[in-house]
């Protein structure tokens, strides 16, 4: 499989997703694209993303919630691209959340945010992943997860 530069592993293996933070066809949605930086297993994943005015908790701060979103749904795409690698898939699989926990470190202001994040140790269907969240070159939220490769027979498998 070849990277590119412009499209995100959300455009390019879930074209059709709907997530709420990640999904490309949500037009209601932050639609945040996750870019690996390498072609392998242990690439770390980033991901750009500019908030809007309406995702604001008060004047000029990014709303916690949609922080976890971002991180969520960023630490899912590092998990499903770690297991495409890990696995020699050449499809993503449909991974979901098992647990995650965000730690807001300071506030995050409104303009453009960085996520980087990395595998800390997997299985066979999971891993467990590390993010950094950060605005104006400091560390604002750190995300922490488990995401799990679900089966044809959960309610999540089939979508995208």
């Amino acid at each position: 499989m070849t990277l590119s530069p412009t499209t995100s592993l959300q455009e390019t293996f879930a074209p059709r997703g709907r997530c709420f933070g990640c999904g490309p066809a949500n037009e209601k949605g932050l639609r945040i694209r996750s870019f690996a930086t390498e072609d392998s297993a242990d690439a770390h994943v980033v991901c750009d993303f500019t908030p809007e005015p309406h995702h604001e908790a008060f004047e000029n701060v990014l709303n916690g919630g949609i922080i976890g979103a971002v991180l969520d749904c960023h630490m899912n795409w590092t998990t499903i691209f770690h297991l495409m690698k890990k696995n020699g898939l050449d499809h993503a699989p449909c991974c979901v959340t098992a647990d995650f926990k965000v730690v807001l470190k300071r506030p995050t202001p409104l303009g453009p945010v960085h996520v980087e994040a990395r595998v800390v140790s997997s299985g066979e269907d999971r891993a467990t992943i590390e993010a950094t969240m950060t605005a104006g070159g400091k560390i604002t939220a750190v995300g922490t997860g488990t995401f799990v490769a679900v089966k044809p027979d959960h309610p999540a498998y089939h979508r995208w």
